[in-house]
């Protein structure tokens, strides 16, 4: 069973950033090992940090919430870097990471702190849709947006010609500094980042004039995406790398596509099954027959056995949709409807009231069997 989370950190499920953020600080102090000697405290300490690093997360907090785990539906990857979620955005959300807040709380406990700041580019998100078809089986596309890409003239110094730039004098080309702070707790050290360079170790003495000295520039790109078989509505799917550049020579961004499918004119799809009410005559029905009906690729013909019930469901194994994670697919179920006539003259109605006479009771023992059980009412 996967542990809550939200009962480890004693927060609401539609608890905001800043309380998961202020829950995560105050046990992390109680149960720190240096701060708490209790035999069982590492032990908190460990879960803690473990519920902090899904809920302190957006894409992970999303997948956790969907799927109850981080890492969501394990679908295969589709093309060159790409990876599906469940929905879910991308990036580390407004908390930062886990290791920045693990380091700023902890470092005056001999915690590690970063030797240079590893900047991560914004996600891009964007929307694609489907048709129903395209979900089915899967499609190639290509999506244009324009993004920040690391400027290829400085190579994302930001200096001219990727020379210009001197080491930063405040942090000696660290990137981050150490304050030091007296608390409640005693004397602490906090390490952050370098206001005077911005984290980037360098102070730039001429501008890239490709870039104004930004390091990243903004063009136009074209993504080939390779939409897997079986992707559902509201599911997204994540390239990684392909979002926009970050700033100070860092990674990349994620680009995340969500997908909307159109509607089919008969299917109904509910995961990986397909479903839809077939209307046939009540002969049909009453003597059996033949019909031909839709598949997602091509047509069959059902066999429908002499006394059918309406509201009988059918079942074509295999003829739903792929499943994502693995290579086996759904099934499709057929509902028969008895639909009677809309109109009846007097010559067809004299010959159902002949041929109503031509039955027994125990011709219709379901309804016999409800006349028996009224009976007693």
């Amino acid at each position: 069973m996967a542990k809550d989370y939200y009962e480890i950190l004693g927060v609401k499920k539609d608890a905001s950033a800043d309380e998961i953020k202020s829950a995560y600080r105050r046990l992390a102090k109680k149960y720190h090992p240096d701060l708490n000697k209790a035999p069982e405290a590492a032990d908190k300490f460990k879960e803690i940090n473990e519920a902090y690093e899904v809920l302190g997360d957006d894409r992970k907090r999303a997948n956790y919430d969907q799927f109850g785990s981080s890492d969501g539906p394990s679908f295969g990857a589709g093309g060159s870097g790409a990876d599906f979620s469940d929905f879910f955005g991308g990036g580390t959300g407004g908390f930062g990471g886990f290791s920045d807040i693990f380091s700023d709380i902890f470092s005056a406990f001999g915690g590690n702190g970063k030797t240079r700041v590893n900047q991560r580019g914004e996600d891009i998100n964007v929307n694609m849709r489907l048709s129903f078809e395209e979900a089915v089986f899967g499609v190639d596309k290509i999506i244009s947006l324009t993004r920040t890409e690391t400027c290829t003239k400085c190579n994302g110094t930001g200096a001219k010609n990727g020379k210009e730039f001197t080491t930063c004098p405040d942090c000696r080309g660290v990137g981050r500094v150490r304050i030091q702070q007296n608390t409640m707790f005693g004397t602490t050290i906090r390490e952050t980042i370098c206001p005077r360079c911005g984290g980037s170790g360098k102070m730039i003495k001429e501008k890239c004039d490709n870039c104004a000295g930004k390091g990243v520039k903004k063009v136009p790109a074209e993504i080939r995406v390779k939409v897997p078989a079986g992707i559902d509505n509201g599911q997204t799917i994540r390239l990684r790398g392909e979002g926009n550049a970050a700033q100070g020579q860092g990674i990349n961004g994620d680009l995340n596509i969500k997908v909307t499918v159109a509607e089919h004119s008969i299917f109904k799809r509910v995961g990986t099954e397909l479903l839809f009410d077939l209307y046939v005559p009540f002969t049909t029905c009453l003597l059996g027959g033949k019909v031909e009906i839709p598949l997602t690729k091509g047509k069959t013909v059902l066999d429908i056995k002499e006394g059918t019930m309406s509201g009988t469901v059918m079942r074509l194994k295999g003829k739903g949709v792929k499943n994502l994670n693995r290579d086996s697919y759904g099934d499709m179920l057929i509902t028969i409807k008895s639909e009677p006539p809309k109109n009846l003259n007097k010559k067809n109605k004299d010959l159902l009231k002949e041929l109503e006479k031509g039955f027994e009771p125990n011709d219709y023992p379901k309804y016999k069997e409800y006349l028996n059980k009224i009976k007693g009412l």
